[in-house]
């Protein structure tokens, strides 16, 4: 076995070791600290293997129905990291992870919705499109478009210029209300 083989399997069984360790324990700190752990696992392309035979992404699409907002911001991160992948990509999309991120978009947490926003435009797919830019989506990123927040003008201005046709745009836009259907504008 060479030594890249060697650290390719040591580096599997710790991921399996974190992964046994989030299951089993019953401690919400240490569930959020794996959770954290894994996320970041999920930064590096050569862990995509192990993660997916872990199905790690099937747990990070889990957390975004907690109520603790620290496994849906750890989720939705890992989430986030591992979209760029072509083959995490379809797997997210067809376990429905669009509106359960898209769901992520009234976070009250920051790095949540920043990472709900990104994911989505990383998930856009010709067949995912009308999903991800749905008219409360759109009318959500011209809401964010506004904020006073740099970081979420900037991004939703990127998702409404390349994922979005004018004309979405424009009737978002032109409601009287932002309401965006119960999508509310995470506090600044």
């Amino acid at each position: 076995m060479s030594a890249g083989q060697c650290a390719g399997a040591e580096r599997f069984q710790y991921l399996q070791a974190l992964v046994t360790e989030f299951q089993d324990t019953d401690s919400i700190e240490a569930k959020e600290q794996v959770l954290a752990n894994l996320a970041n696992f999920s930064y590096d392309p050569k862990n995509f293997s192990d993660l997916q035979k872990l199905q790690v992404p099937d747990m990070f699409l889990d957390m975004l129905t907690e109520d603790n907002e620290n496994l849906v911001e750890f989720g939705i991160g890992g989430i986030c990291n591992l979209c760029l992948d072509k083959a995490m990509k379809n797997h997210i999309l067809s376990a429905g992870g669009p509106s359960l991120i898209i769901n992520c978009l009234s976070s009250c947490r920051e790095e949540t919705v920043l990472s709900a926003i990104t994911a989505l435009m990383y998930l856009c797919t010709a067949a995912s499109r009308a999903e991800i830019t749905a008219p409360p989506v759109v009318e959500c990123m011209v809401r964010f478009s506004l904020s006073d927040n740099r970081r979420f003008s900037n991004l939703a201005k990127i998702f409404l210029e390349d994922y979005c046709t004018e004309q979405q745009v424009e009737e978002a836009r032109s409601l009287s209300q932002h309401s965006a259907l119960g999508i509310p504008l995470p506090k600044d």
